[in-house]
């Protein structure tokens, strides 16, 4: 795994920021979508698209690329949002999103948009898939091929018996290149995830079925490489990196807020800004990191 020098970090950092921005002009534009998830995942995905993975945007079907399987489909927004800044296509087709005829549909459709690996919607399946791709690489390349599968998946879609299921097949297929990165942002649409289907101990639960388990601050750029380099090590397992994240990261008037978790700026919960001022309130909040940036300048 490559480290990250401090030059790279900043560079992240405020590629991070410009992901955010997109994708929450991207849902306000399409009057509907994610919010939460997708800004709280904005900093992995960077490090992901702009660090880790081995992939080509301008050859995205090299066959020595990463397999990304997107199982919680409705933070599509984040991984849209990410791969046009990477360069897969233009930025401009974001205001597009989940409007009719597009390519960017409010649920990844691999028919429209080829550069996704799958198609995704059905919360709890993405892990099956990911796993087939990964028993599927190592049967045509061997164990050694250095081709990962990385599975990014929600903590609420552990409320489905598939994703166990998955799960308790790949501890026993010992897939060392099947990598796991669960959102752990303790939010889903009704609530809290533990008022409604407590997942603790989580780790152990995972560890159990013979996974190995690191955790890692999944807005901290060095503490996820670490968990990363950390999982592409282990030989015997696949690895589950379970991701503590801030739902609405970035915007302090979202952040934690499972109101947040379905609603785009303009139809959320008016407690703080009312409807018609969410959108431009939001916006200013990331381009002024929630005002420091004034008050610098001050």
């Amino acid at each position: 795994m490559p480290h990250l020098h401090d030059s790279k970090i900043k560079f992240l950092e405020e590629k991070a920021q410009a992901i955010r921005v997109s994708l929450i002009e991207a849902v306000t534009g399409a009057g509907s979508g994610h919010t939460a998830g997708p800004l709280d995942m904005a900093d992995i995905f960077t490090l992901f698209y702009f660090h880790i993975l081995r992939h080509d945007p301008k050859n995205p079907f090299w066959d020595e690329r990463d397999r990304v399987v997107l199982s919680n489909g409705h933070i599509c927004p984040v991984l849209y949002s990410t791969m046009a800044h990477a360069g897969y296509f233009p930025v401009q087709e974001l205001t597009t999103l989940r409007k009719f005829g597009a390519r960017l549909q409010g649920h990844p459709h691999r028919e429209y948009l080829p550069y996704v690996e799958t198609s995704s919607g059905p919360l709890g399946s993405g892990l099956s898939q990911a796993l087939g791709m990964a028993l599927a690489l190592r049967m045509d390349y061997g164990k050694a091929s250095g081709r990962f599968v990385y599975c990014f998946m929600s903590d609420g879609e552990w409320n489905e018996g598939q994703t166990w299921e998955a799960a308790l097949m790949a501890g026993n297929q010992k897939l060392h290149n099947l990598i796991a990165i669960i959102d752990r942002n303790n939010i889903q649409i009704d609530g809290y995830t533990e008022e409604i289907q407590p997942l603790e101990p989580f780790k152990e639960k995972l560890e159990a079925f013979n996974w190995h388990v690191v955790e890692a601050d999944g807005h901290d750029f060095l503490d996820m490489n670490r968990a990363v380099g950390e999982a592409q090590a282990v030989f015997e397992k696949s690895s589950a990196i379970i991701a503590h994240t801030i739902p609405g990261k970035g915007i302090d008037w979202m952040e934690r807020r499972f109101g947040w978790h379905g609603n785009p700026p303009g139809k959320g919960p008016e407690d703080v800004y009312k409807k018609g001022e969410q959108a431009a309130e939001a916006l200013k909040s990331l381009r002024t990191l929630g005002g420091r940036i004034e008050s610098e300048h001050e």
